[in-house]
């Protein structure tokens, strides 16, 4: 038997025991990488690399295990591969959360409207200092010194009226409940 042939038939003799063992390979390679899509990604990557080898001179002592390191070694750098990608991607759901709507739900809003629609209602029925002393407080965020000179009364005259204004406001929202 010449060279050629003899290298022809171990590489005949490689891939008949490659498709003889591809359900062990894959069933073998699926708890490596815990993937059954990686194991036949690895066993299509083995055929390719193996079916390079024609026409080469093969001298392979147990072919089997020849088999099983390379499609193990192909297996571990397609698993690496996919880990590098899985970090790099964005799960569907890190997505979601990040395009999340700011804006409130309808009856986050509803619920709002009823509140400020009795913090209006409150302060209408307050009398017209207290009140203007609330506002300048809370909205214009004045002092009791800068309420007190444009409301030309004393700080702690400031201070009896924001009392008064929130404890009406309090009791106005308990009365609403």
């Amino acid at each position: 038997m010449t060279m050629s042939a003899a290298a022809s038939d171990a590489y005949h003799e490689l891939i008949s025991v490659y498709l003889r063992q591809w359900s062990v390979l894959c069933a073998r390679l699926k708890r490596q990488t815990g993937s059954r899509e990686l194991a036949e990604d690895a066993l299509q990557e083995t055929w390719l690399r193996l079916s390079r080898m024609k026409g080469q001179p093969v001298d392979i002592r147990d072919q089997h295990a020849f088999i099983l390191r390379v499609a193990g070694n192909i297996a571990i750098d397609l698993a690496r591969k996919e880990g590098r990608h899985s970090a790099r991607c964005v799960s569907d759901e890190a997505v979601l959360q990040a395009i999340e709507d700011g804006c409130p739900s309808p009856e986050r809003v509803v619920i709002d409207r009823d509140q400020l629609r009795f913090l209006v209602l409150a302060l209408a029925q307050l009398p017209p200092k207290p009140r203007a002393a609330l506002l300048m407080n809370r909205c214009d965020g004045l002092s009791h010194r800068e309420i007190a000179s444009r409301l030309e009364v004393s700080e702690s005259m400031v201070a009896r009226y924001l009392m008064q204004a929130l404890r009406h406001c309090r009791d106005h929202f308990r009365d609403q409940s």
